[in-house]
């Protein structure tokens, strides 16, 4: 198993530089991971860069993040304009309110409009599995696959006090979705070795995490 290629290294804090992308990118590069999971503001700076290395991880960048608070017409307008400066996936948070709300035909209508705006580009739908129940984790996945997404990802890393990619969440995301040929993307609290390798075992095709350097050494 050659994890690096599972790893999309991170780096979604509001306080991120030019600086640190930079050397995101440059630890993405030296270990050949998957790709670089940024925030929008910092997409065509990112693309500069990768466009001159040899190696070339996928851009990622996430729409509706991290509070799944914005309107359809604002996620597809994030969504357009991500993809025009050069991001190559999505990951777009699920409306967690109107998922509690049992209004599941709004929930899939906002992630198949996304999906159409991506088209051919991947989009990973974060179900955000702390504030769901299981019943729920389930729902949301069946939703996603729906929906056309790609992939159903675990968590923004955002929640306080939250578990992130627990192997649970990403077993019942899994079985729900492996009928669709859909990838499970566990992110966060995802800092060690023995942690990655277990959330693979239980179905993860994807890793988002802002220890990829920690993992290789583990």
């Amino acid at each position: 198993m050659k994890i690096n290629e599972y790893i999309e290294h991170t780096l979604l804090a509001p306080n991120a530089t030019n600086e640190k992308i930079e050397n995101l990118i440059k630890e993405a590069q030296n270990n050949k991971f998957f790709g670089i999971c940024i925030n929008p503001s910092y997409i065509k700076f990112a693309k500069n860069i990768i466009e001159q290395g040899e190696f070339k991880p996928t851009l990622v960048t996430v729409v509706n993040f991290p509070l799944a608070s914005n309107t359809l017409p604002v996620i597809l307008a994030q969504t357009e304009l991500a993809l025009a400066d050069g991001a190559q996936e999505i990951d777009t948070v699920v409306n967690i309110s109107e998922l509690k709300n049992k209004n599941y035909a709004q929930v899939e209508l906002e992630i198949k409009k996304t999906k159409e705006v991506c088209g051919k580009n991947n989009l990973k739908v974060i179900l955000e599995t702390d504030l769901l129940e299981k019943d729920e984790i389930k729902i949301a996945s069946e939703i996603s696959a729906n929906a056309g997404a790609n992939f159903v990802k675990t968590s923004t890393g955002f929640v306080k006090g939250g578990a992130g990619a627990t192997v649970e969440a990403v077993k019942i995301m899994y079985e729900t979705v492996k009928s669709y040929n859909m990838g499970v993307k566990a992110s966060g609290g995802i800092k060690t070795y023995t942690q990655a390798i277990a959330l693979i075992e239980a179905g993860a095709t994807r890793l988002g995490t802002s220890s990829g350097i920690e993992i290789m050494k583990g």
